[in-house]
């Protein structure tokens, strides 16, 4: 094809994902799993990274926190370039990261309230292997500053505990109730995920609650478990799949459920790698491109 025709060609502007999150050095979680998934789901993923993480299938080695001016620049260079249709946020780490982001986000898109529909919050506090991925006063930053923003946000059952204050979230119900206190923080839709219920009782499924925060409308989400070691990243990657959805256009209940589905299949084609001489090994995010 010659130069004239392809510069004659309509040119179009894909979904557009920027990832705000933490670096994991062995791949398997952060922003290396969400690109990733982006990709997989047909979304263009870009970045601002705020921490940089020495980690792999051991668990979490260091962790060193961008300075927030840098951080407030890639923001900037991403969005009054590139533009985005959704925004998806992952390990942040400290108070004053939360409140960058906050601040960045409220500046470069206008009005603010357009973030309700294209603002997915995954609230990393803790690692896979058990690291503490933000800091204890932050999480009151999250609660405050981002969860109004939100289109949805997604914490597991530990992180809804921390982030509610209380134990006891041990049954699908319970869950429901959580999933609703959640929402009245602010973000128009929240999923609680259950896995961690699941493997607590050796469940054969595993379920995930969504909540409307409108409504008050629960719908409850089952899988069946898959018994592997390659779970490293699994919440990162479900985050960063719901945002790619909501990109492509797609309505929330229909976004989750087709998240859900890509991760699930990412867990079942990892069984067989051989990555990593630890108790927590990467996904196989290419599933729907290749085998290996």
């Amino acid at each position: 094809m010659h130069l004239r025709t392809l510069m004659s060609v309509a040119r179009i502007t894909p979904p557009r994902v920027l990832i705000v999150a933490g670096s994991d050095s062995g791949g398997g979680a952060g922003l290396q799993a969400d690109l990733k998934s982006c990709t997989a789901l047909g979304a263009f993923g870009t970045t601002a990274v705020t921490a940089l993480t020495a980690q792999n299938s051991h668990g979490v080695q260091g962790i060193f926190p961008i300075p927030i001016d840098f951080l407030r620049s890639q923001m900037e260079s991403v969005l009054t370039d590139f533009g985005t249709d959704v925004v998806k946020t992952g390990m942040l780490a400290t108070s004053e990261i939360v409140s960058a982001v906050a601040t960045s986000l409220k500046e470069h898109v206008a009005p603010a309230e357009r973030w309700r529909r294209i603002l997915v919050v995954d609230p990393v506090m803790v690692s896979t292997s058990g690291h503490a991925l933000l800091q204890p006063d932050a999480v009151e930053s999250v609660r405050k500053e981002l969860f109004p923003l939100a289109t949805i946000i997604t914490p597991n059952l530990p992180e809804a505990r921390l982030l509610l204050g209380r134990d006891g979230i041990d049954t699908v119900e319970a869950m429901r109730q959580a999933a609703r206190e959640l929402a009245a923080m602010g973000p128009e839709w929240v999923l609680v995920k259950g896995g961690h219920l699941a493997e607590s009782e050796d469940e054969m499924e595993a379920t995930d609650v969504l909540c409307n925060g409108i409504t008050g409308e629960c719908t409850a989400y089952k899988s069946s478990m898959i018994k592997t070691s390659h779970t490293h990243g699994t919440g990162c990657t479900l985050a960063s799949s719901i945002a790619s959805c909501l990109a492509r256009g797609m309505e929330m209940p229909m976004a989750v459920q087709e998240a859900k589905r890509y991760v699930s299949g990412a867990i079942a084609a990892s069984a067989h790698l051989a990555l990593g001489t630890g108790p927590q090994g990467p996904m196989n995010h290419s599933w729907r491109l290749f085998e290996w």
